[in-house]
């Protein structure tokens, strides 16, 4: 089958391709807010419809929550699912927008075209890479090149409550070959990258409890348990010196990087001091032996990210408080168990607390990392894909965030799974003036054609 048919046919139809996806980014399905329940089935409806247009048996399901949407196109050679997700953020603060969040446009700016709307990044513009890659296969070639799956979600940006078990009552038919999930973005915005590692979370709240009541420091300091104090001990020593966590067994599954990925990375040749300094820092604060990649993307972290305590309202109020606070959390990497690390952390507070205080728990939520083997061949011939297509050598990265999805494929469906995507750090996704460079969705368009062709060669 002829790529350079189907590339040419992208080129001359991007002005139509961007005007599907405008019609696409005004239905304000934003999951997380009850009154836009109806938009959420709308959108449901549009991506329904656009799929049979593309030849896909395609439905909308009914969940307890938003739908998804699930289609399916037969062929030979490989069975690939795609995955994305229509819903969107909500667009608080309104005030903060040039313009109507659902009333897209193509900008001009200094850096060049952009579309400018919610969801135009995160993800209504980057699934719909894929939908136009499958468009402009079948308009050249009558069909599509294998077989297909495309799988979206209503809820990703709500917290997926209805994924799992969706996942689990229909496993036999979203089972596939390999899955592939387009909400991701370019390194640095200029090298297009295959996401392989995704840290997992653990969230803990602790609460020590001292004296029954707020007490006059005057009349008790000194002598009366201070429960910032024991906090703030407690915090301390979680880090040595050199920057490592000190939890018993807490680096117990953490695996070392290949040599490979390795020197991938150090040829990405990524500027800390720039990436620190656009945030008004200049030194790297974690393991001291650990370049700053490695830390952001395949090392695990334990960071403060709420402490509070006593009077912190206007002027001063000397007390000692009765009870102090903090979140903390954890990102974790290869096979970290986050139940271990949980029971981990509370035998260390609660070995650490003196007499007169006590201390209770509140679990945030909790992720094992993701880890997808690079072994499938898929991996490679992908990436040389992205490599034609971008003239820039394709490298597989870490993230140094949660896309629960990836582990979700692998637990639920025992399926590998690639991140691939287009976005760029500054696409302002989940903030007002979300935008979607022109570049990245028509080259994303031709870089899933090209990544089509590769894998059913």
């Amino acid at each position: 089958m002829s790529l350079d048919a189907v590339l040419s046919r992208i080129d001359a139809d991007l002005p139509q391709a961007t005007d599907r996806l405008l019609d696409l980014l005004r239905i304000p399905s934003i999951s997380t807010d009850p009154a836009y329940k109806a938009d959420c089935d709308r959108a449901a409806d549009w991506l329904v419809e656009d799929l049979k247009g593309l030849g896909f048996d395609a439905s909308k399901r009914p969940t307890p929550g938003h739908p998804m949407v699930v289609g399916h196109v037969d062929g030979a050679g490989p069975h690939l699912l795609f995955y994305g997700h229509y819903d969107v953020q909500p667009v608080d603060p309104l005030n903060l927008w040039n313009r109507d969040p659902f009333d897209p446009q193509v900008e001009d700016t200094p850096a060049g075209r952009v579309i400018r709307g919610r969801g135009s990044s995160d993800d209504k513009g980057q699934l719909m890479t894929f939908l136009e890659a499958c468009r402009a296969w079948k308009a050249e070639h009558g069909t599509l090149p294998c077989r297909i799956t495309v799988f979206l979600e209503g809820e990703e940006e709500s917290g997926s409550p209805s994924l799992i078990p969706f996942m689990q009552e229909n496993a036999d038919e979203l089972r596939a070959d390999v899955a592939l999930i387009c909400d991701t973005g370019l390194f640095e915005s200029k090298t297009p990258a295959i996401v392989t590692m995704l840290r997992g979370l653990l969230g803990e709240e602790l609460t020590i409890h001292g004296p029954n009541k707020d007490l006059h420091s005057g009349m008790y300091g000194g002598v009366a348990r201070n429960p910032i104090r024991v906090l703030s001990r407690i915090i301390a020593g979680l880090h040595d010196e050199t920057g490592r966590i000190t939890l018993p067994g807490f680096y117990d599954g953490v695996p070392e990087l290949s040599d490979e990925m390795r020197a991938q990375w150090q040829g990405l040749a990524f500027d800390h001091a720039r990436f620190l300094g656009d945030v008004g820092l200049s030194l790297p604060a974690g393991e001291q032996d650990r370049t700053p990649l490695e830390m952001i993307w395949s090392r695990p972290t334990c960071e403060v990210n709420g402490i509070w305590g006593g009077y912190t309202g206007d002027g001063f109020k000397t007390v000692l408080p009765a009870q102090a606070h903090a979140k903390i959390s954890f990102r974790l990497v290869g096979q970290q168990d986050p139940f271990a690390i949980r029971e981990a952390f509370r035998a260390y507070v609660q070995a650490a607390l003196p007499a007169d205080c006590t201390v209770d728990f509140k679990g945030h939520g909790n992720s094992p990392a993701g880890q997808m083997s690079i072994a499938h061949p898929a991996f490679e011939a992908s990436r040389a894909a992205l490599t034609d297509e971008w003239g820039v050598a394709a490298a597989y990265v870490g993230c140094g965030g949660s896309i629960p999805i990836a582990g979700y494929f692998k637990t639920y469906l025992d399926m590998d799974a690639m991140l691939i995507g287009f976005g760029k750090d500054d696409d302002q996704i989940h903030s007002p003036n979300e935008k979607y460079d022109l570049e990245s969705f028509h080259k994303g368009i031709r870089s899933w054609a090209r990544v089509l062709e590769r894998l059913t060669r």
